[in-house]
């Protein structure tokens, strides 16, 4: 997964640098909180059941204890979503390429495999055993996903990861259905997460997943620096003094434990890591010091409305998460696939 590959979208322009229409940064902070904060309020009140706004704050309200139900699907939402635009911000930096998420690259699929594996012929059944399966695929898929997409000519562009990406999320995903198919019971209990969701989890399955969460938030924030440096190229980063090898190892580090654990918390959730960077970066530039955080707040944001419209876009079922995300980046992955294709 280290890849670097010249294209206009990521290291285009100098850290620090902006157009004159972004906003500043103390405006672009409060718009991001609000509307975080907007996303969390609209999750706890809207549903299959509507709960006015005074059942949210009064404990003894007799429809409180849907908010109670929903403030943890809620939560466990803005931690899977921080932790997908955070890792699609880190790919798209380390890898130069604007069309680097962990779902088109095969990581979400590689976690996804590997765990269904360990349910199906090693009987996992807890959180615990689950995540490191989770990271042991998404580091073997991103890893096989770059070496594939290197080989032939001109090595391992934009164009060709993205491919290789898609082809091996394709095969994945067919090997975990059949491996699905070949065991009922495993099945039942894996067929909504499959398809990325928020429902039915508690706080508990979060607590078991956080450690590594934290650990790859601290990562990545502090990695912040290292991708500005190589955004300058790989030369003129060795030459500040950097082990660029190391950098990335930290960095791709920060990817698996941010894209493992949530895809075992919540199921393969795609396009929130390809959709956040790009609309962050139209915000707040290209600095990565402010592009990680911001991307960290849009993630939460945008997985928590994607729940929540999913809850009632076609009552009385609901659409999952996963499916609600897709409906929203598949039209900007295109767009961004016939915008940058014109520039390889």
């Amino acid at each position: 997964m280290t890849i670097l590959v010249p294209t206009r979208a990521v290291a285009t322009e100098p850290p620090g640098g902006g157009s004159s229409r972004r906003l500043a940064l103390p405006v672009s902070a409060a718009i991001s909180v609000a509307v975080l904060a907007g996303a969390g309020v609209l999750s706890l009140v809207v549903g299959a059941r509507w709960v006015p706004l005074e059942a949210v704050w009064d404990p003894t309200h007799p429809l409180h204890v849907i908010v109670e139900a929903r403030f943890e699907r809620t939560v466990l939402g803005f931690a899977v979503g921080a932790a997908l635009g955070l890792a699609g911000a880190l790919m798209q930096g380390l890898t130069r390429n604007p069309l680097a998420d962990p779902g088109i690259l095969g990581v979400n699929a590689g976690a996804t495999f590997t765990m269904v594996v360990g349910m199906t012929a090693f009987g996992l059944a807890s959180m615990g055993q689950f995540l490191p399966m989770a990271f042991v695929g998404a580091a073997v898929a991103a890893a096989l996903v770059h070496a594939i997409a290197s080989l032939g000519r001109d090595g391992a562009t934009p164009m060709k990861l993205a491919i290789t990406g898609a082809a091996l999320t394709a095969g994945l995903s067919s090997w975990t259905t059949g491996l699905l198919l070949a065991d009922r019971r495993t099945m039942e209990s894996f067929r909504f997460w499959q398809v990325g969701t928020l429902g039915g989890r508690g706080i508990d399955v979060l607590l078991v997943g956080l450690p590594f969460l934290v650990v790859g938030v601290l990562l990545a924030l502090a990695g912040a620096r290292l991708l500005n440096t190589l955004a300058l190229g790989e030369d003129l980063a060795r030459g500040l003094g950097r082990r660029t090898t190391r950098d990335r190892l930290v960095i791709a580090l920060a990817i698996v434990l941010l894209a493992g654990t949530a895809t075992a918390l919540a199921g393969p959730i795609a396009f929130v890591g390809l959709v956040v960077p790009h609309v962050v970066r139209g915000l707040v530039g290209p600095d990565h010091l402010r592009v990680l955080p911001f991307s960290m707040l849009a993630g939460a944001a945008l997985v928590v409305v994607a729940d929540t419209i999913g809850r009632v876009v076609l009552p009385p079922s609901e659409v999952q998460v996963g499916i609600m995300a897709a409906a929203v980046g598949v039209p900007v992955f295109i767009a961004l696939v016939r915008r940058a294709g014109r520039a390889w």
